[in-house]
């Protein structure tokens, strides 16, 4: 099943999700927009277990 990531639920008000096949895919697309929207050069490890712990199956439904 896909996967998918609200970038909203990582803290941020921001509605950026983030969708792959894989968690691996989803957290490409995680560090790109950190990079691009937040000015995160560099995910502290954290931070991107917070995201991974928020990636979760995408149903479709948004």
């Amino acid at each position: 099943m896909a996967k998918k990531m609200n970038c909203r639920d990582v803290g941020p008000d921001c509605d950026f999700v983030a969708r792959g096949r894989t968690e691996e895919e989803v957290m490409r697309q995680v560090v790109e927009h950190a990079r691009t929207a937040h000015g995160i050069d560099q995910v502290p490890p954290e931070l991107a277990a917070k995201a991974k712990a928020a990636i979760r199956d995408d149903d479709g439904r948004g």
